[in-house]
């Protein structure tokens, strides 16, 4: 049995853009990716709302990425693999992200990793790019004009920390887009493309 820890924000959690509930599990990527995967592994679910990867996040402990990651690796005794889909929370207007938050950030992620199970490899996502549509959606009171802006630097900054730490990178623009709803969160048919794609660096 191998262990596959998916550690990230709504979309690895299954946000469903439509109703604002979550996703059932064989429809958000996790779960379509442990039906992939089969039985000979597990697929550790652990995807939260809101939650950014760099800055502490004012909702809580779980919702701040770094602050959490430590606590959530404490509940494996193994993690083979590890999938790190963070990042897009920290273009909220509220937080003044830069380009060394996103370096800073996926870092100290992997560091944990590597702390914590030094034989896991690792894929770092590349988050897509926020549409504009979400300047007339719900979550136009947290993300604005910039925040579509630097959500469109973010791949390029994963890329090269991805190579320099020797992990797994799959820029989601390449096979998937935001729905049109709210142009951050993504419709079922791109969740089943997200599963392939990753169980295509996982699966022996």
């Amino acid at each position: 049995m191998k262990n596959i820890l998916c550690y990230g924000d709504s979309n690895t959690y299954g946000f469903n853009p439509s109703n604002a509930l979550r996703y059932e599990k064989k429809q958000r990527w996790t779960g379509v990716l442990a039906d992939i995967l089969g039985s000979r592994y597990s697929v550790f679910e652990e995807g939260c709302n809101n939650r950014t990867m760099y800055f502490d996040n004012p909702a809580g402990p779980m919702q701040s990425g770094c602050r959490f990651f430590k606590e959530c690796l404490k509940k494996y005794d193994t993690v083979d693999f590890v999938v790190l889909g963070l990042g897009i929370n920290d273009t909220q207007f509220g937080y003044g992200a830069d380009e060394s938050t996103f370096q800073k950030g996926l870092q100290a992620l992997i560091s944990d990793v590597r702390t914590s199970f030094k034989d896991a490899r690792i894929l770092v996502l590349g988050p897509s790019v926020i549409k504009r549509n979400i300047l007339n959606s719900f979550f136009a009171q947290m993300f604005d004009e910039n925040s579509i802006e630097k959500s469109k630097t973010i791949c390029d900054i994963y890329k090269k920390v991805a190579d320099n730490e020797g992990c797994f990178f799959l820029n989601l623009n390449t096979i998937v887009q935001t729905s049109d709803i709210d142009g951050l969160h993504y419709d079922i048919e791109e969740h089943k493309k997200i599963a392939s794609a990753v169980a295509g660096y996982i699966k022996d």
